[in-house]
């Protein structure tokens, strides 16, 4: 596995040789790479590089047809699967919501555990991605995009994940509400110590967001490093990506 070096500090994640193929077709190609504790590393490429793919074998939702990985040095094939995806949230682009209430939303990790959500702790989870506790008892039907948004990272939020990925989660919204979400999730990386992962096809958002950054084509990590490396980037392939985007 690659291992983090000093300036980056500790890997949360780690993959070492990763590959995955669905029917022969090889989606995911000798992988290997790391995300650094307690920092936000953003995900670019372009559509069809595998980001996703990569994402469904970090939080265990399918397994390497090659290679391992690793959650703080254990590989996390070795771990009980609702054990990992409690450790390792995930956020997606639809916020899909169940029907009903704010609250039954929240609530929905602890349901899955025989568990409940006491209110209290609820109304604070709230706080904590900007929305007033009066919104617990709202439909959420009634919810605007950026709303539902902030609930889904919220109730991503209620098993306390050490990692959370973030799939496109501001591709649908306006700007304002895509700003709201940016701070709120860079305050979720500072307050909880949240190591975050975030696929983006906005790279000016990479930038201004990211710690680090992978830069995925073809299934292959073409190249990786500090989020500096969209200004300046090594590879050829990555210069002409970033050409295309400007």
């Amino acid at each position: 596995m690659q291992q983090a070096n000093k300036q980056n500090g500790r890997a949360a994640m780690g993959l070492n040789h990763v590959s995955y193929a669905d029917d022969d077709l090889d989606i995911i190609k000798d992988v290997s790479g790391f995300l650094p504790e307690g920092k936000i590393t953003t995900f670019v490429g372009p559509s069809g590089a595998g980001k996703t793919t990569i994402f469904r074998l970090l939080n265990g939702l399918i397994s390497p047809t090659q290679g391992d990985i690793h959650l703080f040095g254990e590989n996390i094939q070795t771990m009980e699967p609702t054990a990992l995806r409690r450790t390792v949230g995930i956020a997606l682009q639809d916020a899909t919501m169940l029907r009903g209430t704010v609250y039954k939303n929240l609530a929905m990790p602890k349901t899955l555990q025989n568990q409940a959500l006491e209110q209290d702790e609820a109304k604070h989870l709230l706080t904590q991605v900007g929305l007033d506790a009066s919104f617990l008892n709202r439909d959420v039907t009634d919810l605007s995009g950026g709303q539902r948004q902030k609930i889904s990272i919220a109730r991503t939020l209620v098993n306390r994940p050490k990692v959370l990925l973030l799939d496109e989660i501001t591709s649908s919204l306006d700007r304002i509400s895509t700003s709201e979400v940016e701070h709120l999730i860079q305050h979720v990386n500072k307050e909880f110590s949240v190591t975050i992962a975030w696929i983006t096809h906005n790279l000016d958002q990479a930038l201004h967001i990211g710690d680090y950054t992978w830069v995925m084509m073809n299934g292959e990590l073409i190249e990786s490093g500090s989020t500096d490396i969209l200004k300046n980037p090594v590879n050829p392939q990555v210069q002409e990506f970033i050409k295309g985007e400007g």
